[in-house]
């Protein structure tokens, strides 16, 4: 579950991170309030001013403004907000800034040049370890520095049964070409940041810039928390976190009813129960002239309900010209999918488009006579080849 900036600041700064101080905003009205308070709080005269959303590159885009003073603050904020926000990781259509942040200014002047560092922690899989990855070059992103200049970042492995050790914070920090105060804050810096990653189960947490103050304060000016769904359930309070509005409205439905969807940008929808099956079957598109419309795993236990609920949510994608359903009766029975799938086909009502349905596994034989004494407009397949054959005669 990916969460805003303001709220993973939030978070780490309870695990002891230095943050700017901020506060949000959702008008313009709001965010001249919120300036003035800050000054009050901080005597910060500068003001930063950040949309709010999923995603990166905001800068680029015209989503990061510098506000000199206060009267400034509202003509930059009602820039921002409201406004269709395109960035490398938002695609073409961009989304909508429904609120800012608007935080002190960090880089003020001193005795030396403050400079910008990159960090985050993430799982490596195919190691089993984490990875704490740095790099002097922060403030770019990532990817460039690892495809340009794939030295200068630096990994360093953490074996989760044993956390991180205090040589490894140092080994990172040492590396980064710090020393003094600066190097004391860092491994500070880095090993709350560990701490926070661990204690709230999350899949990533990226700082991008972390700043090397003048005072050589080390600050996390940037943030961004991915939380592991799987672990919400020991994390209550972080439910609240979501914003649904971030999200694709159909996969926001396909989560209240149980499914793991996924929209693509095909012409071909699919169904099935089962991750590594759905990977099949994507392929299994792609071969037979077709572009996987989406990725949808009803799960072990499909039944009518999950059936229809994932009919409904494929037909709404209006670039779906066919539908094909691939399911492996394991756990679940081939005839009572079958059932589900006429039952669903009934409640729905007038469906236009093509309907492959591939049974395979417990009473596949007995659900393919379903399919095929029910009238519908629904093709039964078999073998894997059969069902790819059907695909290409529809899309035809």
């Amino acid at each position: 579950m990916n969460i805003h900036e303001y709220q993973a600041k939030d978070i780490l700064k309870s695990y002891g991170v230095v943050v700017p101080a901020q506060k949000l905003a959702e008008t313009p009205e709001v965010a001249v309030n919120a300036a003035r308070q800050l000054f009050e709080e901080t005597k910060t005269a500068v003001f930063v001013l950040k949309a709010q959303i999923h995603a990166g590159g905001r800068g680029k885009g015209g989503g990061v403004k510098i506000a000199k003073n206060v009267e400034e603050v509202y003509q930059l904020a009602d820039q921002i907000i409201g406004m269709q926000l395109v960035t490398p990781q938002t695609g073409p259509e961009g989304k909508k800034v429904n609120k800012i942040i608007v935080s002190e200014d960090v880089y003020y002047p001193g005795a030396s040049e403050p400079s910008e560092i990159y960090l985050s922690v993430l799982l490596d899989r195919a190691k089993g370890c984490d990875v704490i990855m740095a790099s002097t070059e922060g403030g770019v992103d990532i990817e460039e520095v690892a495809e340009q200049t794939p030295e200068k970042i630096i990994k360093e492995w953490v074996d989760p049964k044993v956390g991180l050790q205090a040589y490894q914070a140092r080994k990172v920090a040492f590396a980064l070409g710090l020393e003094g105060l600066a190097l004391k804050n860092m491994i500070k810096f880095i090993t709350n940041i560990y701490k926070a990653y661990r204690g709230i189960d999350a899949s990533q947490v990226e700082i991008n810039p972390v700043l090397k103050a003048s005072d050589d304060a080390i600050i996390a000016v940037d943030a961004k928390i991915n939380l592991d769904d799987n672990a919400l359930y020991r994390h209550k309070d972080f439910i609240a976190l979501r914003d649904e509005s971030e999200e694709d409205p159909l996969e926001v439905e396909a989560s209240k009813s149980g499914l793991n969807y996924v929209k693509l940008d095909g012409n071909v929808g699919c169904m099935v129960n089962g991750a590594g099956l759905a990977m099949a079957t994507m392929d299994m598109i792609k071969l037979s002239g077709g572009e996987p419309a989406n990725f949808l795993d009803v799960g072990g236990g499909a039944n009518a309900q999950t059936v229809e609920a994932g009919f409904r949510i494929i037909l709404q994608d209006p670039n779906v010209k066919a539908i094909l359903i691939n399911i492996f009766g394991g756990i679940v029975r081939c005839d009572r999918v079958a059932s589900g799938v006429v039952e669903a086909y009934k409640n729905i009502g007038q469906i236009d488009i093509p309907i492959i349905v591939r049974l395979q596994g417990t009473n596949a034989e007995e659900g393919a006579k379903i399919i095929e004494e029910s009238g519908l407009r629904v093709v039964s397949a078999i073998l894997l080849k059969d069902a790819a054959d059907c695909v290409k005669e529809a899309l035809v």
